[in-house]
């Protein structure tokens, strides 16, 4: 595929544009629905594992490339279709004026950490919000009638039928699906009976991320996280991380990075304890790798989750969890242009 995808980037560098015209048509074979890169994006899924970094690098160049063309066509040629047009006043167009929209803060704070861990290696994936008892608790060593089951209230649709209450599912399905080395990363909604107040939703968004290979161990697990906060909310932070229990890994820990409102003298937001838990991390547990038929011998792991809202409410400094699903816009325009 590298063969090919330096093929299309020799295509597009020697290819000219001389008009607007010329310019759609150059869209159109590259970069719609149907074009090229979209194939190229589709070809992708089916690469091995382990060349999907070095061919991932040279996509996401190859599609710098063949945006910049376009764009640089536009600038230079995207007035021309209305330079022998006289004005003229359209009576159908609304008297109010219309206002662009702008990304959710979620959306925009979700990709964010997805772009942070694309550039480890991680690459994005999804699975279904509706999940069965083997996804959403069996596979991931939550046995039947454990306590470790009560620790998140279901949305139950039938008697092994569930809303997904973690993203961990996706894990699952791909530790049953794939060979190791696996590294993705998983955002989504994930649903909780729970009551609704400023802290807390039935419905949230979740990201996970789990990386499996030879030799995977907890230091690593510790610089990713390391790294991730440095570029998420700058170097200034100090990072700690607790002793926690989770059922699906062993060790697990809880990791908080120091209070960015009070910056770490103790405030309302931190409890006054200088400290804000961000995410829950561990090493896979063994016998979850068992359960998915992966070599607990050979492979070892690490996975680790977090809240996108409150990775936002952080970054925004937004005090009340609802405002997120109200669609009150003046909230939302906050956010244009970010």
């Amino acid at each position: 595929m590298r063969e090919k995808l330096n093929k299309i980037k020799e295509e597009i560098l020697n290819t000219s544009i001389h008009s607007i015209e010329e310019a759609e048509l150059y869209r159109l074979k590259y970069l719609s629905r149907k074009g090229v890169m979209n194939e190229l994006f589709e070809e992708f899924k089916k690469v091995p594992n382990e060349e999907k970094r070095s061919v991932g690098q040279l996509m996401n160049e190859l599609k710098l490339i063949a945006d910049k063309k376009i764009n640089d066509a536009q600038l230079q040629f995207g007035t021309d279709k209305n330079k022998n047009k006289q004005s003229f006043l359209d009576l159908s167009l609304s008297g109010e004026p219309i206002e662009l929209g702008s990304r959710h803060p979620l959306l925009i704070t979700q990709n964010k950490i997805v772009e942070i861990f694309n550039k480890l290696g991680f690459v994005f994936t999804e699975g279904p919000e509706i999940e069965n008892d083997w996804h959403n608790f069996s596979g991931l060593n939550f046995p039947e009638n454990h306590p470790a089951r009560d620790m998140q209230d279901t949305f139950f649709v039938d008697k092994d039928i569930a809303l997904r209450t973690h993203t961990s599912s996706v894990q699952v399905r791909l530790m049953e699906t794939e060979t190791p080395p696996i590294r993705a990363i998983m955002p989504g909604r994930v649903y909780r009976n729970e009551a609704i107040s400023a802290r807390a939703h039935c419905f949230f968004h979740q990201i996970e991320g789990i990386y499996i290979d030879e030799n995977v161990s907890f230091a690593d697990l510790k610089q990713t996280l390391y790294h991730f906060v440095k570029e998420m909310f700058g170097k200034e932070f100090n990072i700690r991380f607790r002793p926690s229990y989770f059922p699906f890994t062993e060790p697990s820990a809880e990791m908080d990075i120091s209070c960015m409102f009070c910056k770490g003298e103790g405030c309302n937001i931190c409890k006054h304890s200088g400290w804000v838990e961000i995410l829950g991390c561990g090493m896979v547990d063994p016998e979850v790798l068992k359960s998915n038929h992966i070599d607990a011998e050979k492979y070892t792991g690490f996975a680790f989750g977090m809240g996108i809202e409150r990775i936002t409410m952080l970054l925004y400094n937004v005090k009340d969890l609802r405002v997120f699903s109200n669609n009150d816009v003046r909230f939302l325009k906050q956010f244009n242009g970010v």
